[in-house]
């Protein structure tokens, strides 16, 4: 970040004015094209927990729209009693970027598609300003697949149960980078307990099977919805994903 950005014009640029916007910098190497790789030095690798891996070797090769009918009469944990339907994903299959959240809430239930609520539409301008989009280059899914009820957080049973098809939607799309929202998407896929705040400022690897994908983690849009004096940090992990090249 550059003194010449007032607070006033960041947080316009994250969604409490009109629309996020990716402005040049003054004097800065980068904007929006990539000049330098990224170092080597900010890649931490992380490996999904072993047991989601095993869990998911039933689902090995299976295509999305297959992934997404078991999905939908999936009856393994509580949540397929209070749920209305399942939200299986949104956006471009096999696109380079893919955005993943924690679970479904309300307006999410009613429709089957992630964020499309308050938090999506925050998602939303924040993608934009990085040239990314869920009808052109994103795609995007959840950890958990049902809303839980009150809109709580997803219990660590609820997770485990629908992680491995997380991890085989992981592998169907094959990204090229994820972005990682919420302190649940960031925990299951990297394997830790560490909080977000601990996790940000550099390039994760997730490795699921053959796949190793670079990972950048961020807050939930819910949570800048709560706490917007949080935005500029939301602001400065965009730019680590965009620099990385792949959108």
């Amino acid at each position: 970040m550059t003194n010449t950005r007032s607070k006033a014009d960041l947080f316009d640029a994250m969604g409490i004015g009109p629309v996020w916007e990716l402005r040049k910098q003054v004097g800065a190497k980068v904007s929006t094209a990539i000049s330098e790789p990224m170092p080597e030095t900010v890649l931490e690798q992380a490996t999904v927990d072993p047991g989601l891996a095993n869990a998911s070797i039933s689902l090995e090769n299976m295509s999305l729209e297959s992934l997404r009918e078991m999905v939908a009469t999936c009856k393994k944990c509580g949540l397929c009693e209070t749920r209305k339907q399942t939200v299986f994903g949104d956006g471009i299959p096999h696109a380079p970027l893919m955005v993943v959240g924690e679970g479904p809430g309300v307006d999410e239930d009613q429709t089957g598609l992630p964020f499309v609520g308050k938090s999506g539409q925050l998602l939303d301008r924040m993608l934009k300003a990085v040239g990314a989009s869920r009808v052109n280059n994103t795609y995007i899914a959840n950890v958990v697949k049902c809303h839980p009820p009150g809109n709580r957080n997803p219990e660590q049973a609820e997770i485990e149960q629908c992680s491995p098809y997380l991890v085989q939607q992981i592998k169907s799309n094959g990204p090229k980078v994820l972005l990682l929202v919420g302190r649940f998407a960031i925990q299951t896929l990297l394997n830790t307990k560490k909080p977000v705040g601990e996790l940000r400022g550099v390039v994760h690897k997730v490795t699921l099977g053959g796949l190793s994908i670079p990972a950048v983690v961020t807050y939930h849009p819910a949570y800048l919805l709560r706490r917007p004096e949080e935005k500029s940090k939301a602001w400065d992990d965009l730019l680590l994903l965009k620099q990385l090249g792949f959108i």
